[in-house]
């Protein structure tokens, strides 16, 4: 049981001070999630945590299996995410090494399932404002904590991939006053509302995408650079999110469903109610 769930890249598991327990297969009506998930203990915090890629980085942006990997967060008893994200930079303000906790989303995916509802159960969710407010303090005042140059608050353009954008996409991107650019975290906070989980994203920039005039089109080898010298300052954010993740959720993330169910309860079939029982069981009591 973890009520403080973290989505990172490989190697998180194993930060400092972060005592690991054991490894917990979950199988989801929506199949598997992209790998164990590993429970333990961090600054006096039950944790779980997700590699979203699979460890050794095996799962493309428009491979994941979203649904799986917040069912299996909310199936852990999950009440809060902690979402790491290695992102471009749209913006000049934005540097390298610098981490952003955005509060608003622009999706420019393909396809991609973002919903657990359907199957007989219809249901409209409050997405106006997709960030957790009280995640997002205290996000930002454990990148304050660790020392990390952060800004609270900007738009993350979540783009299909695996490509990174053209020049054209990044100048258009950023007429529209983007902040940052990545390929996953949309469904991620989408999942998460309908689950009544927590979310915030902590995006790590790693580059400029490839609009900055002074900077090369960005490589791979590039990123990942920046990504291992990132990744220490991630473990301590971390670290000092989750030691100072207050008690009692005073925000609205843990009722969304409340008033967002249309479907009449007397038609939902017994079947989609036992499928989604983890997200939807307390409102059908």
């Amino acid at each position: 049981m973890a009520t403080i769930g973290i989505i990172g890249g490989s190697g998180l598991y194993s930060m400092p001070g972060f005592k690991a327990q054991r490894e917990v297969t979950i199988e989801t009506p929506f199949g598997s999630p992209s790998d164990n998930f590993i429970t333990g203990e961090l600054e006096g915090h039950e944790v779980a945590f997700l590699a979203r890629h699979g460890r050794g980085h095996r799962i493309s942006p428009s491979e994941l299996n979203f649904r799986a990997n917040i069912y299996g967060m909310k199936s852990l008893s999950v009440e809060r995410i902690l979402s790491l994200s290695a992102v471009g930079s749209l913006k000049e303000e934005h540097k390298p090494l610098d981490f952003v906790i955005p509060d608003q989303f622009v999706d420019r995916t393909r396809g991609r399932i973002s919903t657990f509802f359907g199957e007989g159960l219809v249901a409209h969710v409050s997405f106006a404002d997709p960030v957790c407010p009280q995640l997002s303090a205290v996000a930002e005042a454990a990148c304050a904590t660790a020392g990390v140059n952060a800004k609270r608050g900007g738009t993350y353009l979540c783009m299909e991939g695996p490509a990174f954008s053209t020049k054209a996409e990044s100048h258009l991107y950023r007429s529209w006053n983007m902040d940052v650019i990545g390929m996953t975290n949309l469904q991620e906070a989408k999942l998460a509302r309908e689950a009544e989980i927590c979310y915030v994203t902590i995006a790590m920039v790693t580059d400029y995408d490839c609009w900055h005039s002074e900077h090369e089109a960005v490589e791979v080898t590039d990123i990942i650079r920046v990504l291992n010298q990132n990744a220490a300052n991630a473990c301590q954010v971390v670290a000092q999110a989750v030691k100072a993740m207050p008690a009692d959720r005073t925000c609205k993330c843990g009722t969304s469903l409340q008033h967002a169910l249309i479907t009449d309860k007397a038609v939902v079939p017994k079947a989609t109610i036992e499928k989604l029982g983890p997200i939807v069981r307390k409102y059908f009591v």
